[in-house]
């Protein structure tokens, strides 16, 4: 206790005990005065916390000490409600403290508001944040008295380094298992911005921002470097073509000239030629008209002897027509007589063959007679055979039985088979069920492994490995429970953590172990298992029965929503008392108030929430808290384990069953294969007796249809005599039409020799005229050979000049065209200068012409497109040769910014690592364990990457492991972030920090060796203000002069703050040691 004289802090605090109050008395162990006191605070430090109407609290004001504050009570009394009032005093969410996710629920219970009001300490004058909390959820602010909004008050809390959202600076009491569970680049993140300098963060997210800016320039520089290139060898591939293209065009552009000058060329000489062509006619013209006048008498003699030789042709072409027309009349008489002759030897060929026939007919009566006597022998040896008809009626008879015995087997396979197909049917209507149910049993198990990758692989192990285990292994509770109705499931699920959803369910503890050591020591997975009590729990009653619950609007109890295997069921009712959590509905909502009074009732559920009802150990008073029943994830999912389990059990009967059946079946496909074969063999026996039996009539009946057909072949004898003497007489009447042909042809040819003669007089006389006429002729023919000549000279000039002078005037009108010159233009001088550097003869021109258009042919796939691309792709090499200057550059200031900023930042952040690991390291060197904290990075360009990486050592056989969620127990993990955050205070940056039961887990040695360095670190003179939470205390520890003990209570009788006298108090309490 302090001394006497000793100012001595005083804190009252009015709980929330609706018909009673509460008061916290809070002790000091030092003298301070206030004004010295207020100048040992940080700025930022907590000064006073004003609550009204807060949780548990009526109205409680506390006033914390500026270094260590140790809060002590028991559970209830409204300890961790002073750190929910610091977070959202200071504008910090809800999911901060991790209970209610409404700000409303944070008012007391039956009040429409509440108020916070938090002073802190700032030189030159403290800073009063007040909150006013409604009941719906909205909240008014005031800053120093003045009204503001929430940024306003956001704005001031961050000027004064308080970062409430910082595991480093604040950490609540639900969010103590979180911290090992931070990654080491959200570790270093939170440590730079509890105790680094302002600007470490700044430049840290500066030098993520340059290093994502210098990985977007170099891809940009990459990218157009790349681009750039293949520009350039584009255009290069590209630069031969337009070279050729020019080329081709210099030809082109001769050619085009050479063919302008050509046709102006083929004028001129077409004009030469058409001047020759005009004197030469003239001069002809002269040397016919001589000609003509020298042969004129002897063509005159000429002409009437053609005149006399022109009626004698016409008689001899008159004399050879009749002798022709007599020769064809002869001819046809010829082919008449040709025909008859023919005539003749048909007929005589179609006796030869009516004799050919009446031979072969002989033959044939011949033969038939032959073959009755064959069968008639044959017909009397059969006569001598036995009867075979009974052997063939018994025969029937055996086949009747067979018959009879088949269809039976027929009858008795198509009952099988159809009781096959039925069981068949039966079967894939099951297994359609199964698959159905293991379709959703496989969506369960993908949530999982979405959820918890590691699970679900050690699941996989699990189910080839089951025979390595002696007592009953579930799969994860998630994939076991079975939720009746899906509306319920959220309940379940709520109620459940998902740490105990994925977790392995042991019937026997040395099988958990025998897992937990493949899984996670050898497979190093993070799993979870847990090991059913060894007494069964599933069938416990409740507390209570429904039944007098149901006028609260309870129906049922928790463990009645779902299904779940026995030790599955017996763990949840030990742990987490399902078979007692009653579930209710609107009704229960309405009725919350008079619902909590119930002492039987810890945990319940109405249609929307979850009520936590706690009762004070001391005053026997009540505190609840409650949260919202969030939809399920994961258990909407329903599979009935015991009609899967008979599902597949009636598959197996079904599939036992089938085998019967075909086994059956083989049975009567060998009897029915015996049968077919004594079938065959009796049908053999019987077609042989038959064929036996039936030959006899079978040789009759051949007998009498030989005999028919000897008969017939008797009666249709050709008579060959009554057949000659007709041929004789066809003979002679074709004959007589001979004669009488061949007197018309004597007569055509008597006339043909008279016209003959007529013809060759007639030609005699033609004959002598034509010799005077060739007389004649060969007296002039050198005077008319030469004037026909020259006749045919002058024709042929005069045709020659006109053509020549239409093409005259074609060739000027085509070459002016060419060169697009009006039909009254002269040449222009420029295409005449031009026209003088080319060939000037035809032939040359054509030669050069083909030449050039030769070498230009050699340029195919040329086009003009080729240049405009070229052209405008240099330009862009240009622009992209500029715009990758440009990024180089930038790239370049920017590792140049890069370069400065990582100085900045890395240099004082290894700096500030070193010192955290040597305050670290000491303190658990101080406990006789190990610890080390340091900077990690796999790549030290990839500054997004970093982070803080603890690694601790509790026991000296072991290695320093990395601080992980799953690696260390529970203590051990409290005991690593405590003293991270003790390295943290002397180091302090932040104003306070605020630590809420982090000592739960530790074991007695450690949390006394941790409370040691606690407070021999956090009442130092040079460290910031510092909050420690906690129920419970042990005994002798030691304590220093510069802490402050906040010791919280409530109960029934104690007093309201106003009639509290702390004097009073410490005065009894001196006398009662002074009797004692």
């Amino acid at each position: 206790m302090a001394e006497p004289a000793k100012r001595q802090r005083l804190s009252q605090i009015n709980s929330s005990a609706q018909t009673s109050s509460s008061v916290a008395n809070m002790f000091t162990a030092s003298q301070r005065d206030g004004a010295g006191e207020e100048s040992r605070f940080v700025e930022g430090s907590i000064v006073r916390i004003s609550m009204k109407n807060f949780l548990t609290y009526d109205s409680s004001v506390v006033y914390p000490g500026p270094h260590l504050n140790m809060i002590v009570g028991a559970n209830g009394t409204g300890k961790s409600s002073i750190v929910c009032a610091i977070c959202l005093g200071l504008a910090g969410k809800t999911a901060i403290l991790g209970r209610g996710d409404k700000v409303g629920l944070y008012v007391k219970r039956g009040c429409p508001k509440g108020f916070i009001e938090i002073e802190l300490y700032k030189r030159g004058g403290n800073v009063v944040i007040n909150r006013e909390i409604h009941v719906d959820n909205q909240s008014l602010w005031m800053l120093n008295g003045r009204h503001c909004n929430q940024k306003t008050v956001e704005e001031e809390v961050k000027a004064l380094h308080i970062q409430v959202s910082n595991l480093c600076q604040f950490l609540p009491q639900e969010k103590v298992g979180e911290f090992a569970k931070m990654s080491k680049i959200e570790l270093l993140e939170a440590t730079e911005k509890s105790v680094g300098p302002p600007e470490m963060y700044e430049y840290h997210c500066e030098l993520k921002n340059f290093r994502n800016k210098e990985r977007e320039l170099e891809n940009v520089v990459k990218e157009k470097a790349s681009f750039l290139e293949k520009a350039k060898q584009r255009n290069e591939r590209n630069k031969h073509d337009v070279n050729r293209y020019y080329e081709k065009k210099r030809h082109l552009d001769v050619i085009e000239l050479l063919e302008k000058k050509k046709p102006w060329v083929e004028y001129e000489t077409t004009l030469n030629e058409l001047k020759g062509v005009k004197r030469e006619r003239e001069e002809a013209k002269r040397q016919l008209s001589a000609l003509r006048q020298a042969q004129a008498p002897m063509l005159r003699k000429i002409q009437e002897i053609e005149n006399q030789l022109k009626p004698t042709e016409a008689q001899i072409k008159t004399k050879t027509a009749a002798i022709k027309e007599a020769s064809n009349k002869c001819k046809q008489k010829q082919d008449q007589l040709d025909r008859k002759h023919k005539e003749i030897d048909d007929i005589k060929q179609t006796l030869r063959l009516k004799q050919m026939e009446e031979e072969d007919h002989q033959k044939r009566i011949s033969n038939t007679r032959r073959t009755i006597d064959d069968l008639k022998a044959e017909l009397a040896k059969v006569g001598d055979q036995p009867d075979v008809t009974p052997r063939i009626n018994t025969i029937n008879v055996e086949l009747r039985r067979i018959q009879e015995e088949r269809a039976k087997i027929e009858g008795e396979k198509a009952d099988l088979r159809r009781e096959k197909d039925h069981l068949f049917a039966e079967s894939r209507m099951l297994e359609k069920k199964l698959n159905d149910m293991n379709n959703l049993m496989n969506a369960k198990e993908e949530k999982l492994r979405g959820r918890h990758k590691d699970t679900h692989t050690a699941l996989q192990w699990l189910r080839k490995n089951k025979e390595l285990f002696h007592g009953n292994v579930h799969e994860p509770m998630m994939l076991v429970i079975n939720v009746r109705d899906p509306r319920f499931a959220r309940y379940v699920e709520h109620h459940i953590s998902f740490y105990d959803l994925r977790a392995f369910v042991f019937q026997r503890k040395d099988d958990m172990e025998k897992f937990m050591t493949e899984v996670r020591d050898k497979m190093n997975l993070k799993v979870n298992s847990i090991s059913a009590p060894e007494e069964s729990c599933s069938k416990r009653p409740p507390s209570r029965n429904i039944e007098s619950l149901r006028r609260f609007g309870f129906f049922t109890y928790l463990r009645e929503m779902f299904d779940a295997p026995d030790e599955v069921m017996s763990y949840l009712c030990h742990q987490y008392r399902v078979h007692d959590v009653p579930v209710g509905n609107e009704q229960t909502k309405a009725m919350i108030k008079t619902v909590i009074e119930e002492p039987y009732l810890k945990v319940l559920y109405t249609t929307e929430e979850r009520y936590t009802v706690k009762r004070s150990f001391y005053s026997n008073k009540i505190s609840t808290s409650n949260s919202a029943v969030h939809p399920s994830q994961y258990l909407t999912i329903t599979v009935d384990a015991e009609e899967k389990r008979q599902l597949e059990q009636q598959i197996k009967a079904c599939e036992q069953k089938c085998r019967e059946i075909d086994e059956r079946l083989k049975a009567l496909q060998k009897d029915a294969i015996a049968l077919d074969r004594r079938d065959n063999e009796l049908l053999a026996e019987k077609k042989r007796l038959s064929e036996l039996k039936g030959k006899r009539r079978q040789l009759e009946q051949k007998i009498s249809t030989k005999q028919d057909s000897l008969r017939q072949m008797e009666q249709s004898v050709i008579d060959l005599k009554k057949v000659e003497e007709e041929t004789k007489e066809k003979i002679e009447a074709v004959n007589f039409q001979k004669v009488t042909i061949v007197k018309a042809f004597m007569t055509q040819m008597k006339l043909r020799a008279k016209l003959t003669m007529e013809k060759v007089y007639l030609a005699l006389e033609a004959v002598g005229l034509t010799a005077e006429k060739t007389k004649l002729e060969n007296d002039c023919r050198e005077g008319a050979s030469e004037l026909k000549a020259t006749d045919q000279k002058c024709n042929r000039l005069e045709v020659r000049k006109t053509e020549l002078t239409e093409q005259c005037k074609g060739l000027l009108k085509r070459a002016k065209s060419i060169c697009r010159m009006q039909s009254d233009e002269s040449l222009p001088e420029d295409l005449r200068n031009a026209f003088n550097k080319l060939p000037d003869t035809l032939d040359e021109i054509d030669a050069m012409l083909n030449e050039e258009r030769s070498r230009a042919e050699c340029f195919t796939g040329l086009s003009e497109s080729v240049v405009d691309e070229y052209n405008r792709r240099e330009q862009e090499i240009k622009h992209l040769e500029k715009e990758l200057e440009d990024k180089s550059n930038a790239l370049n200031a920017y590792r140049q910014n890069i370069s400065e900023a990582k100085e900045r930042w890395l240099n004082p952040l290894k700096q500030l690592v070193e010192q955290i690991n040597d305050k670290f390291s000491d303190f658990f060197r101080s406990m006789q364990c190990a610890g080390e904290v340091d900077l990690h990075s796999e790549n030290e360009e990839e500054y997004d990457k970093y982070g803080i990486r603890i690694r601790v050592k509790f026991h000296s056989s072991t290695q320093l492991h990395e601080l992980t969620a799953h690696h260390q127990s529970g203590g051990e993990r409290s005991v690593s972030t405590m003293l991270y955050l003790m390295a943290l205070q002397e180091l302090n940056r932040c104003p306070f920090r605020v630590v809420d039961e982090i000592n739960q887990g530790m074991d007695p040695v450690n949390e006394r060796r941790v409370f040691d360095i606690v407070v021999r670190t956090a009442c130092k003179e040079t460290t910031s203000q510092y909050f420690f939470i906690t129920p419970k205390l042990l005994q002798n520890l030691q304590y220093a002069e510069e802490m402050t003990i906040l010791c919280v209570h409530n109960g029934a009788h104690m007093l309201p703050p106003n009639q509290w006298d702390e004097k009073t108090f410490i005065r009894r309490c001196l006398q009662r040691k002074a009797r004692a």
